[in-house]
């Protein structure tokens, strides 16, 4: 699909890649149905309309953190790591696009000075939401 990148390790989703210059009609869901953070993109004409809705109270169980990242302004380097903290590969990430991280790991560095709006599922668990480490 042009202008937009999965990432895979394994047969594991590391990483979708949503490019500022994706451009498609309707309602468009990228990630499986069971991903605990979806990533979906629209694009409606003048006057269309979504009908009014609330969304039901349901418990849902989250076993891994995702986040989604909208890079508001710079180019960011994106580093992909696998289970064992090897390094995978690369790739860049410019103004208007957006990623979300699922499994592996993953680390950065700011090419041009950047904003970013990051998206994740709550409550934080402080430093026993993730565990760092130096590839280097």
């Amino acid at each position: 699909m042009k202008n937009f990148e999965t990432i895979t390790h394994n047969e594991e989703i590391l990483a979708m890649i949503l490019r500022a210059e994706f451009e498609e009609d309707g309602i468009k869901f990228f990630t499986p149905d069971d991903f605990p953070q979806q990533l979906g993109y629209m694009r409606h004409p003048k006057g269309h309309k979504i009908i009014p809705h609330l969304h039901n109270k349901l418990r849902r169980e989250i076993f891994y953190t995702f986040e989604v990242l909208f890079i508001k302004s710079g180019k960011v380097k994106v580093n992909f790591y696998d289970n064992d903290k090897k390094f995978l590969k690369d790739g860049i990430l410019n103004k208007g696009d957006v990623i979300l991280l699922a499994y592996g790991g993953h680390g950065f560095e700011i090419l041009e000075k950047a904003e970013m709006i990051e998206i994740k599922q709550g409550p934080y668990a402080g430093e026993d939401d993730k565990t760092r480490f130096n590839p280097y």
